[in-house]
């Protein structure tokens, strides 16, 4: 079992992302996003998003309810779809489902983010949490019989409403419940790299134990990548593969060790 998650950038090669992932014999499920795609309809539509920097470092987009309404149309509606339109072109019979279907993807709510404004701590909430179960029953009852899940947020929360989450913390929690063998993240870098402004400084090979360092030496949105990493090996036993999903082949490439791989 194999989980390909696949950035959101606007210059990541859906086309040839897919055309690899059509020459796979072991099966697979799709995480998607879409934050390229979000951010042009949030700034067409007069409603830019909002990053907001939690006093711990990391950093999070705040999702009220517009912003909530913008990311379904974006993740959930047309990259999805286009997903699965891609998927059945190349003869992968996909269903596009986002984490309120069925409960695919269950969390909670966010209790809030402590940031400082303006000098002072205040607590921000917002509708964001994290993943907490899979309904693997959906999923295996759809991968035994040949469908191929493409999955984005929202997820749904305890209250059955719907919330943004990192599709990197989705992705540990469905490799947890699935005993996935191989993760695999296609972004726009070659992959893990030691200096984030060098693309030659690539990490050709990593320990899971190394990951609490390089949490420490970034910030921001990958210091948030590198504790969902973590969270990822201590649920289980896989091996992940950080690769460039901007190459001709992608999958391929990360398969074959071009990228990061993290064991």
């Amino acid at each position: 079992m194999m989980i390909v998650k696949i950035g959101g950038g606007e210059a990541v090669n859906l086309n040839g992302i897919v055309a690899d992932l059509a020459g796979l014999e072991e099966p697979f499920i799709i995480v998607h996003g879409a934050n390229a795609l979000r951010d042009r309809l949030a700034e067409q539509l007069k409603a830019p998003k909002k990053v907001l920097q939690s006093v711990s470092g990391y950093s999070s987009v705040f999702t009220d309810e517009t912003a909530l309404d913008i990311m379904m149309m974006a993740y959930a509606g047309l990259r999805n779809k286009r997903l699965v339109e891609l998927c059945q072109r190349h003869g992968i019979n996909a269903v596009g489902l986002s984490g309120l279907d069925g409960k695919v993807i269950q969390g909670k709510r966010n209790n809030g983010i402590r940031i400082k404004e303006n000098g002072k701590l205040r607590i921000v909430r917002d509708f964001s949490g994290k993943p907490r179960s899979i309904n693997t029953e959906l999923l295996t009852l759809l991968l035994q019989n040949g469908y191929t899940p493409v999955l984005s947020v929202p997820i749904i929360d305890e209250n059955n409403f719907a919330i943004n989450s990192e599709n990197d913390d989705i992705v540990a929690v469905l490799q947890n419940a699935l005993n996935a063998e191989k993760v695999v993240q296609l972004i726009e870098a070659p992959g893990f790299l030691d200096d984030p402004a060098d693309p030659v400084s690539l990490v050709a090979t990593m320990q899971k134990d190394e990951l609490a360092r390089r949490e420490e030496q970034v910030s921001g949105r990958m210091k948030r990548k590198i504790l969902a990493l973590r969270k990822l090996f201590e649920s289980g036993q896989c091996t992940v593969y950080i690769s460039d999903g901007r190459t001709e082949h992608p999958l391929r490439d990360a398969l074959d060790g071009k990228g990061t791989v993290i064991q």
